[in-house]
């Protein structure tokens, strides 16, 4: 063993068991600074059109090409990460968060909002793909839960600062709100950057659960892609995360043509309209689902997980439909359909992982989460349908169909045939 190595692991064996928490949180706390620039979008969309006169539509273009530059590019960053570690590859991601919401602040143009969304992407990815990856390397054991904890930091991230970028966009208007927020959020996650290590080869173990398969060989990249249990994860994880990301991006859009936008609620001696108040508990419930059902797979395996909160999200987008024209329902409803939305984020990671090894699992879970872009193609596309349907029927009742396919999916078509993939393997 040369001195290098030899350093390494001696560095290794003397850290604590708790330092691996330690990376688990540094996580969090990174994926909580980028979670504005998907979740915080809907609050600009209608300050921007009222602006510049723009559609909704026009302007949802930039979310679409923020989802899709910050999924499709993550399986090139998740290589960087298993190849030099995850401190650079944040450093660059912290770097770029903050430089594209700063040119949001002064874009006169769809074109710059676009550029600005392609710089936002690739920043976002780096940091989603290179904190889950490591969740998944340093927690073999409990990969549901960890990847589910650091998940939360991008689903729940948001939640605290829901009602500040609010205000200051009353007060101050939106570039403001791009302008402070931006610079202070990509500050903070190259500030973390700097602490970020990566996991141990002796990390890697078994499942601590019998529920949970764990494949004992490390299938490249290249080999994922020729698996065809693979292509169903992907083609499950772009059914339910299509519905999610409709209701991300259009959810202000919804709340004004369901009439509940302007209803104020006064929540602790605070008076917030409907759409702030519902925006904040979405934000909570679907980071809390992320590590619930991340446990949840922990124990009963993951499938069974998926089955469930598949069914529930599918129940849930058809009754916001029904009953989200009534401002309590509204809050109420999205909450559901966020909190039964937001584990896919730990589900699919996990699974694939579990499938793959723990290797190239950086990339290799980057891979499965390029169906978050594939899906967000259909945001606009929902924007559309409404428009020429003159409601949001179509696009409920397709959003909970598909939801309901992907359920049936999990028990009835991966279960079997993730089984005996890992059997043969």
């Amino acid at each position: 063993m040369n001195q290098t190595a030899s350093a390494t692991l001696t560095a290794e064996v003397s850290r604590p068991a708790s330092y691996r928490w330690m990376q688990l949180i540094l996580g969090i706390v990174a994926m909580a600074m980028i979670a504005n620039l998907q979740y915080g979008w809907t609050l600009f969309v209608d300050p921007i059109s009222q602006k510049y006169g723009w559609s909704r539509a026009a302007i949802q273009v930039a979310f679409t090409i923020f989802v899709i530059t910050e999924t499709w590019l993550v399986p090139i960053e998740g290589w960087f990460v298993d190849k030099f570690g995850p401190r650079p590859v944040v450093l660059v991601g912290g770097i770029l968060c903050g430089l594209g919401w700063f040119i949001n602040s002064f874009a006169d143009s769809l074109a710059l909002f676009y550029i600005s969304a392609i710089i936002c992407g690739v920043g976002a990815g780096a940091v989603y793909g290179t904190c889950v990856g490591n969740a998944l390397k340093w927690f073999p054991d409990r990969r549901g839960l960890a990847a589910g904890l650091t998940a939360a930091g991008f689903g729940a991230g948001s939640a605290a600062t829901i009602i500040p970028i609010s205000s200051m966009i009353a007060e101050k208007g939106y570039e403001a709100a791009f302008l402070y927020f931006g610079i202070g959020q990509g500050i903070i996650v190259v500030l973390i950057a700097l602490f970020l290590t990566r996991a141990p080869e002796h990390k890697k173990g078994e499942a601590s659960n019998a529920k949970v398969q764990q494949s004992k060989n490390e299938f490249k990249p290249s080999e994922v892609l020729r698996q065809p249990v693979f292509w169903i994860m992907y083609l499950m994880f772009v059914m339910v995360a299509a519905g999610g990301l409709m209701a991300t991006a259009q959810l202000g859009s919804i709340a004004h043509d369901f009439k509940v936008f302007d209803v104020n609620f006064n929540v602790f001696g605070m008076v917030l309209p409907a759409l702030t108040f519902a925006l904040a508990i979405d934000r909570v419930l679907n980071g809390l689902t992320r590590p619930f059902f991340g446990w949840i797979s922990d124990m009963i395996g993951r499938e069974p997980t998926m089955f469930i909160a598949f069914a529930i999200e599918a129940v849930g987008i058809l009754a916001l439909y029904h009953w989200g024209h009534d401002p309590i329902a509204f809050v109420i409803l999205t909450g559901i359909v966020f909190f039964a939305w937001g584990e896919i984020y730990s589900l699919f990671p996990s699974t694939c992982a579990d499938t793959f090894g723990a290797k190239f699992a950086t990339a290799n879970s980057g891979l499965l989460y390029t169906a978050k872009g594939t899906a967000s193609l259909l945001v606009p596309i929902s924007a559309v349908i409404a428009s020429a349907t003159g409601g949001w029927y179509a696009v409920f009742v397709l959003a909970s169909i598909l939801n309901a396919a992907a359920a049936l999916m999990a028990w009835f078509v991966l279960k079997p045939m993730r089984s005996k993939f890992m059997s043969k393997n």
